[in-house]
């Protein structure tokens, strides 16, 4: 195929009578483009990591894949991985060709030939490339396929090449060694997406591979497949086209955002006519997928385009139009802010800066963090090896690049210019350095390589490998259900626990000693249990309408706190945020709680979290082992509930909370927090939340920040109902609390002073003693309060048509322990709390099959030479009545020792556990 140009980009303006900058969606819906810039794609340095081996570089090609991949698991994405694709053209000369003529149609254009499956790597980092040759069975030759990153390794289907359509098996690009790379061969049973080219392959919510469109060499196609990558043997399944359903559609692109939507974009349909609708696709926890139409109006339609999420907002660059032209100036990047449905373009500047640089197709994109990297493409019968980088971010530059690197050294140095002199200089430099590997690249390819263009008369007679024509894809089985689902099994505890050993040497991650233990290898979590019953379970209601928010200081918590695996305590005691910006923390999460209602209505899988306590470090260490709720984590599948006592005891709870509010306020729909009992001003001015704030902010802006949260916590929600079958609560039902209705109605905001019997024996109450022990007690905590038997908890749960209680509240020795015949749970997620209990820390895991799994921490071993006992301390009193003075130099000399005497002047309660056999069975620590 070829495509020409329209013109410079100052007459297509004038032609046009239009700016550079617009936004389309009309209406309410539009926008300045001075709040939604739009960032151009300079060019950059095309260069080897090994000067003396220019054929390290992927020189010019169309058709091919481009890959961001982490080198590390666990790490955000750091390398470029570019896999095959078209490096000649062979053919008629597109000037000869008539210019109304469209692609699909035109017989005597040009053909891609040339087709490749070589493999070359560029570290985001340096800017520089290597050409890699991965061991294992590698796929044939092949353009026009579709390529996605799952962990650390690079899956690639479909294509055409030198034999016609490629085969349909999946091959993996596996970096697990970053150091010998090696491909593997797939076969996936039963029927699949089959042999086809330009289509897309993307991968949603870090598990499913989803693939969609494209030519099976008879038709253009309009089907979906999802592949679960966590399940085998490997089976496609076809999507059920349930919602707006795209048209059928080739050349398409597809895209996923940080919080699991799919988004495609484009294409050309069955007239060969170019589209400009998006479609967004998602998947509902009850295993359904749904498609609905993306909001606003592209500027332009397109196909053969590339496109790329950065945060919420989609890019979208170059593409081509049909009868051999490609998408004009104005429109060669394009912008969907998908949270306010708002197309935009380029400013008239940049437009003009950029000139045909972006105008292009058959090219690659891919963005790793905030910067889109371009590679390649066709323009005006030209194969392209350059490469364009924006960056879309209010940073001064990208934080995970070297600057001292030439491509980014050069690449810096053009920021902020408003001509195309920057550009200019840096192809002319690309070009030069690239020269010998272009030639080399030519001199390499064989005539008998031809790859079909993308016309469907050309694949009339094309054979997949195997002999057959086309496809032959045969109708699959249905996907499950989308009905009402109602699992085979009640909610139970699953019959072992994950246990990760405490290792001060293990780099987390599962990397210590792991093991799975039956529950009843646990010494003291079943030690108040008897018997227990279930009940049916109800229906589901899908919840996977996610939104992110882009905006706001939460971004920087999140980029400086959410480190699971090298986050250090400051050696100084500071904070991130200054107090005007926990406010702003604060205003944005309060807003937030106060459109939630106090039940909260959850829907399976749900990881639940007990009692924190400012413990940050073993919340780092419960997100490293078990899954981080993070782009790359687990967050687009499991949604994460926090039971309170967030704050007091610990010596990070500015941390901790304000971790957690950024998180909620980044996916408000899938992370939530209810109040616990110390989750209230009259209490956490006495147990460290307080003398945390004034220490770590000064006395003014600490009182600020200390009420500030308070009132926050006054709107948190209270409780939590997990599939209609699962309440969970901070402390209990007391005795007062006989229905659910009881907790919908405390409205807030609401302090303990307002709150009455209700509100005190849902954040205070506790099970008794054991299952032996019935009714209605008073608790060892403190008059006014009670504990309550396994009998109210059966009452509850059967007239509430329940069949499980989490609560957390109180330190249990194993994190985790079953009460009333295992139809309530404590949950304690700190370990070793206040620094003596020696405790473990738990969550639980609740599946959609409604089973439970308990996953342990223990304690870390302490430093080595350090007597805690030995420290010189000072009383609560002193340190409250002695001033600021004396506190803060004590604090200066010892960061740990004011937490540690606050809890040496107010023990905190005994922990649930084991009691010893030479204890009195009258004193408060039996109990």
């Amino acid at each position: 195929m070829v495509v020409q140009g329209q013109g410079r980009p100052n007459k297509v303006l004038e032609d046009e009578g239009k700016g550079g900058a617009r936004a389309s969606g009309g209406g309410p819906g539009e926008v300045n483009l001075a709040q939604n810039t739009v960032p151009r794609p300079r060019s950059f340095l095309v260069a080897s990591k090994d000067a003396a081996k220019p054929q390290h570089l992927p020189g010019p090609r169309c058709g091919h894949t481009l890959t961001a991949l982490s080198s590390t698991p666990e790490r955000p994405p750091d390398t470029l991985i570019l896999i095959g694709g078209a490096t000649a053209l062979e053919g008629g000369n597109s000037k000869q060709e008539d210019a109304n003529s469209s692609p699909a149609t035109a017989t005597t254009g040009i053909r891609l030939a040339g087709a490749t499956s070589d493999v070359h790597v560029m570290s985001a980092a340096s800017g520089l490339w290597e050409r890699i040759e991965p061991g294992g069975e590698a796929p044939s030759p092949r353009a026009a396929h579709a390529a996605a990153a799952v962990g650390h390794m690079v899956v690639v289907q479909g294509g055409i090449g030198p034999a016609g359509l490629a085969t349909e098996d999946l091959h993996v690009l596996d970096f697990s060694n970053p150091n010998a790379p090696r491909w593997h061969r797939v076969v996936v049973q039963g029927p699949g997406p089959g042999a086809r080219y330009a289509h897309t392959l993307a991968l949603v919510a870090q598990r499913f591979l989803v693939a969609i469109g494209g030519n099976d060499g008879k038709q253009t196609l309009s089907d979906a497949w999802a592949l679960d990558t966590s399940e085998k043997p490997y089976q496609w399944r076809k999507i059920e086209q349930v919602g707006d359903a795209p048209t059928a559609r080739m050349y398409a692109t597809t895209c996923t955002r940080q919080d699991g939507l799919l988004l495609l974009m484009g294409g050309r349909n069955e007239s060969n006519t170019p589209m400009a609708d998006a479609h967004g696709l998602v998947r509902h926890r009850d295993g359904r997928w749904e498609w609905t139409a993306a909001p606003g109006i592209a500027s332009s339609p397109r196909y053969q385009h590339g496109a790329v999420f950065v945060g919420g907002r989609m890019h979208v660059i170059g593409g081509a139009l049909g009868g051999n032209k490609l998408v004009g100036y104005n429109d060669s990047v394009s912008l969907l802010d998908t949270t306010n449905g708002v197309w935009s373009s380029m400013v008239e500047d940049d437009i003009l800066a950029a000139g045909d640089s972006l105008r292009r197709c058959r090219h690659a994109v891919a963005a790793v963090g905030s910067v889109v990297f371009v590679y390649g493409g066709l323009r005006g019968g030209h194969l392209l090896d350059d490469m364009l980088v924006s960056f879309d971010s209010g940073q001064r530059q990208p934080d995970f690049i070297d600057a001292n690197s030439k491509p980014w050294s050069l690449w810096l140095s053009g920021i902020g210019s408003q001509n195309a002199s920057g550009a200019t200089a840096l192809i002319e430099a690309a070009e030069a350095e690239a020269a010998a590997a272009m030639e080399i690249q030519r001199s390499k390819v064989s005539t008998d390589l031809q790859c079909l263009d993308e016309s469907e008369s050309d694949l009339d007679n094309a054979f997949t490998p195997n002999g057959r024509r086309g496809s032959g894809v045969s109708i699959p089985p249905k996907y499950p259900s989308t009905g009402k689902r109602t699992p085979s099994t009640d909610v139970r505890l699953h019959h072992r626990a994950v246990v990760v050993a405490a290792d001060s040497e293990s780099e987390g991650a599962l990397g210590g000693l792991v093991r799975q233990l039956s529950i009843d290898q646990f010494e003291n979590e079943g030690r108040r249990v008897s018997a227990g019953s279930v009940e049916q379970f109800s229906q589901s209601t899908p919840v996977l309408h996610r939104s992110v928010s882009f905006q706001g200081v939460h971004k920087r918590v999140l980029q400086e706190l959410l480190r699971p695996r090298t986050w250090k305590p400051p050696l100084d005691r500071s904070f991130i945020l200054r107090p005007s910006e926990i406010v702003d923390l604060c205003d944005a999460a309060e807003a937030i709680f106060s459109e939630e209602p106090t039940l909260l209505r959850l829907q399976a899988p749900v990881k639940i979290f007990g009692d924190l306590h400012g413990q940050f470090g073993d919340l780092m260490r419960l997100f490293q082992e078990f899954g981080t709720p993070m782009t790359g984590g687990d967050i687009t599948y499991i949604d994460y509930l926090f039971l309170g006592d967030y704050v007091d005891r610990g010596s990070h709870s500015l941390e901790t909370m304000c971790l957690l509010l950024a998180l909620k306020i980044e996916y408000r729909r899938s992370i939530h927090l209810i109040r616990g009992n110390h989750e209230a001003a009259d209490i956490n001015a006495l147990f460290g939340f307080r003398l945390e704030c004034t220490e770590r902010l000064g006395e003014s802006g600490g009182i600020w920040i200390w009420q500030r949260m308070n009132a926050l916590f006054n709107w948190m929600p209270l409780a939590a109902t997990i599939e209609n079958k699962i309440v969970c609560m901070h402390g209990g039902i007391g005795k007062s609390i006989s229905t659910i209705s009881d907790i919908e109605s405390i409205e807030r905001p609401v302090s303990m002073d307002t709150g009455g019997p209700l509100l005190m024996d849902l954040l205070w109450s506790d099970p008794t003693m054991n299952d032996s022990v019935e009714g209605v007690l008073p608790s060892p905590r403190g008059p006014g309060l009670v504990t309550f038997g396994p009998d109210r908890v059966k009452a509850f749960c059967l007239a509430n048509n329940l069949q499980m209680i989490i609560r957390a509240h109180e330190c249990v020795m194993d994190g985790f322990e079953r009460f009333a015949g295992g139809q309530l749970i404590t949950l304690f997620s700190a370990t070793n709390y206040c620094g003596t209990a020696n405790n473990a820390g738990a969550i639980l895991v609740v599946g959609r099959d409604l089973v439970l799994v308990p996953k342990l921490i223990h304690p870390l071993p302490p430093f080595s030479g350090t007597d805690i006992s030995s420290r010189e301390r000072i009383s609560l009193g002193e340190f409250l009545d002695d001033g600021s003075a004396a506190a803060r130099v004590y604090v200066k000399a010892d960061p740990s020792s004011w937490i540690q005497s606050i809890n040496d002047d107010r023990p905190p309660t005994p922990p649930r556990g084991k009691p010893n056999a030479n204890m009195p069975k009258s004193s408060l620590p039996y109990f």
